[in-house]
This record gives C-alpha cells, structure tokens and sequence, in this order.
C-alpha cells in the first residue's frame, strides 16, 4: 500500500520541478571547480588562457555554454518555486507556475545560445 502512495507523489509534475532542482544545483556545484581553474589561469598563466578560450569558439562548446544557462535559469526558478512554497499559500494553479517557470529558463537559455551563435 504504502508503495502505491510512493509512486503517485512522485508521478506528480512538481517532482520533476525538484529534481530537476536538484540535478541543476548539482551540476552546478561539479561545474564550479573548473570555472574558477580558468578563472585562476588568467593570473597565473595568460597565455595558456587565450589558447582556452580560443576552444569557447566550438560548437560543442557553445552548446554546453546553452545547456549552463539552461541549469542556471532552471536553478534560480527552482529557489523561486521553494521561496514561493515556504512563505505563500500553496495552489494547484502554481504547477502551471512550475511548468511556466521551466519553459521560462528555456526561453532565456535559447536567448542565450542564438547570441552565442
């Protein structure tokens, strides 16, 4: 019985919105080491650096640029969508909300990536 009860809560849209929640603050986290490796080499080696960013003219590495937007909107609509939970009145209309909020992150990721193009 209680296997049943598991399954529906997590047949529910907004178990989606957490994981992805998540999944975005996570990749995030294993995206920050290397972001502050580049940033470090700009001090210590700035030669070494202009070769790295001559690779950000990839297309695979534009695309990957797309999906870092992507998990950074997603990441900050998520925190949204917690604020939202804990300190307002809970609806069934704020899954539309959710849903809004993940098509909003991709809109800006788009936005994001036909700049980069």
């Amino acid at each position: 019985m209680k296997a049943a009860k598991c399954i529906t809560s997590r047949a529910h849209p907004l178990w989606l919105a957490y994981i992805l929640h998540r999944l975005s603050g996570l990749a995030l986290a294993l995206f920050l080491p290397l972001h502050f490796w580049v940033l470090a080499m700009a001090m210590t080696d700035p030669v070494r650096l202009d070769g790295f960013l001559h690779l950000t003219e990839a297309a695979a590495v534009k695309i990957a640029e797309f999906g870092l937007v992507f998990l950074l909107a997603i990441h900050m609509f998520g925190g949204l969508r917690l604020i939202a939970m804990e300190w307002l009145p809970w609806s069934a209309p704020q899954k539309t909300l959710a849903a809004g909020a993940t098509a909003g992150s991709f809109c800006i990721a788009i936005l994001f990536f036909m700049k980069a193009i």
